[in-house]
């Protein structure tokens, strides 16, 4: 249970950060940093999740269903 707690936070986090990059693009109209940090922290918390399924499925946490 605490595994999918675990893959919602972080699904709800990238999503979020995705949010505030489209946010920051227009209020900065493209040309501040803000946009760049936000999508960089949404592609490293992906990384980051997926690192964490592999992990995950490899040492058993998340059962192979069939």
């Amino acid at each position: 249970m605490l595994v999918k707690i675990f893959i919602i936070v972080m699904l709800i986090l990238i999503v979020g950060s995705l949010f505030s990059a489209l946010t920051f693009l227009y209020k900065d109209n493209g040309q501040g940093e803000r946009t760049a940090k936000a999508l960089t922290l949404r592609i490293s918390l992906s990384i980051v999740l997926f690192l964490f399924l592999m992990l995950g499925f490899y040492l058993g946490f998340i059962p192979a269903r069939g």
